[in-house]
């Protein structure tokens, strides 16, 4: 096995490590249904760690501010547009949407923030429409806070929420064996008289603070408003079967927002 080819969504870091581990080059490859579907590859010459490859050949990349669609400097995040021959005539019959997706000149806006280094490396930061604005006016792109989550062994999945709120809040579906793994290695009483994990139990609030701090503080780029404030642990995992997760495993952010609605508002009460 000489590399492995990765899509459908950036690549945590903990899975990065994996690959390094055990001598796997893994590249991350970037691209839309609309974009047929590849844009940007990492190659094996040039596999840079936490990017989603250099564009393809005659496909044209720009960054621009997501309202006044200007181009920003490089290594500035903005909204992605790519234009190439693998880019898509138009939507089936339905010219209002094409024209909303491609400019005159070509450009098709992906509606994914990202940045481009100085060696022209595309990495995807997270989608426009996922952005949470902070009450201070800051703007967290959730997905690489969530995946600096997810190095944890305690946390199998991970939403943030926070929109117009203070801070940041998070929806996590705990790893339950490695959770009962942890509770008899330490002796702490953490289950109810049925044997179940009582998962508001203070000291397993007490570790999943501990975790969210460190993971996330350790991510590159870290920035104080990123810190997580409020969380609830879950005990239903985010799924296909209960609408929650696409049919490409990403977390449909509208459903469970809704779902828990009521736990949010909780949260932040």
């Amino acid at each position: 096995l000489k590399f492995v080819v990765s899509g459908g969504g950036s690549i945590a870091e903990h899975l990065e490590d994996f690959f390094e581990i055990v001598g796997v080059d893994i590249l991350s490859g970037y691209g839309l249904t609309e974009t047929a579907p590849i844009t940007h590859v990492r190659r094996p010459a040039h596999n840079l760690r936490g990017a989603d490859g250099r564009a393809l050949p005659y496909t044209e990349t720009r960054i621009v501010h997501p309202e006044t669609y200007e181009d920003l400097p490089q290594g500035e995040q903005g909204l992605i547009l790519v234009r190439g021959l693998q880019v898509m005539m138009g939507y089936y019959r339905n010219p209002e949407a094409t024209t909303k997706a491609i400019d005159t000149n070509g450009w098709f806006n992906t509606g994914d923030l990202g940045w481009v280094t100085p060696q022209g490396d595309l990495t995807i930061t997270g989608r426009a429409k996922d952005t949470i604005v902070l009450t201070s006016g800051e703007n967290i792109e959730p997905q690489p806070v969530e995946n600096a989550c997810l190095r944890s062994a305690y946390i199998d999945q991970v939403m943030l929420v926070g929109q117009d709120q203070k801070m940041l809040g998070a929806l996590i579906v705990p790893n339950f064996e490695a959770l009962e793994a942890w509770a008899t290695e330490t002796g702490v009483v953490v289950h109810r008289p049925d044997g179940s994990l009582d998962l508001e139990a203070p000291p397993i609030n007490e570790l999943f603070r501990k975790e969210l701090n460190r993971e996330i503080k350790n991510r590159p780029h870290y920035r104080p408003d990123e810190r997580v404030g409020p969380f609830v642990l879950l005990t239903e995992p985010f799924t296909m079967e209960n609408g929650m997760l696409t049919q490409t495993l990403k977390v449909r952010r509208n459903v469970v927002s809704d779902r828990y609605r009521s736990m949010i508002d909780g949260m932040f009460a």
